[in-house]
């Protein structure tokens, strides 16, 4: 740890746990890279994490005919044929692939692009996702769903956090505001006791240094849920490209990185 990474350690709290940010802030924007506005010490004040409210209210969905057929919001842009390739865990042991797939599914009358997430250990699969995604006319990119599978030894073992907007209580919630300013809360997902997720805008406009390459006007977010209080997660958004670092701030399970992307 350099001087001025010591220098810059702060708290920043999330459903009562604290973190100290400043270890971590040379790890999210990556070596050579200046620390990004949200980590310099005229924001020391302390983050509370974005509050769920369990009325659904809040997560009205737009008439099927306010989406249009891609999601092609800059900082999501899931365009069918394109993959991304990542590095994850502690010890960079996992190997994950995203891909924007050329089929859709209808939920709640709204065609949603279906996206398939990978992740390998050792070659085998642990976890295989399918999320859904569609964009309304305003830009905003909405989640309406995902199945989940993990897997041991080839086993699906659990099906856990799986949901679909409209069934069984569950609700669509936003992944990607078109114009997000910084502070802007928002729920991400809904089904009581099964997907409560949030997010908050931290920045706008940070540099980020990932094995992909280097990136300005990065968008950072926080993201939590309040099934696990104790878990926090940042996630960097690159116009033209989407997520290229996710950072969980628990230590023990590392960051997430972009090494490659492939375009249709």
């Amino acid at each position: 740890m350099t001087d001025q990474t010591a220098r810059h350690r702060w708290p920043m709290t999330v459903a009562g746990t604290t973190f100290l940010l400043g270890a971590v802030a040379a790890a999210a924007v990556g070596p050579g890279v200046a620390a990004p506005a949200a980590f310099q010490p005229a924001t020391t004040k302390a983050v509370a994490a974005p509050s769920m409210s369990h009325d659904p209210q809040i997560l009205q969905l737009p008439q099927p005919n306010q989406f249009v057929r891609t999601v092609k919001n800059r900082y999501l842009p899931w365009i069918p044929g394109t993959r991304w390739f990542y590095v994850g865990g502690a010890h960079g042991e996992e190997r994950i692939t995203v891909k924007v797939l050329h089929r859709t599914k209808r939920i709640q009358g709204i065609t949603a692009t279906v996206v398939r997430d990978i992740v390998r250990e050792d070659g085998e699969t642990t976890e295989d996702t399918f999320d859904w995604y569609a964009q309304d006319r305003d830009g905003n990119v909405w989640y309406l769903g995902e199945n989940t599978k993990e897997y041991e030894n080839g086993v699906v073992v659990s099906t856990k956090g799986s949901w679909e907007a409209g069934v069984n209580g569950a609700y669509a919630g936003i992944v990607m505001p078109d114009e997000p300013h910084e502070g802007m809360s928002y729920v991400q997902e809904y089904l009581e006791g099964e997907a409560e997720d949030q997010g908050k805008v931290l920045e706008l406009s940070t540099r980020v240094s990932v094995p992909f390459g280097s990136f300005r006007n990065v968008r950072m977010t926080l993201d939590t849920t309040t099934l696990e209080p104790r878990v926090a997660e940042l996630k960097f958004y690159a116009a033209g490209v989407g997520t290229i670092r996710e950072l969980d701030l628990n230590p023990e399970q590392g960051s997430t990185d972009l090494i490659r992307m492939a375009k249709p």
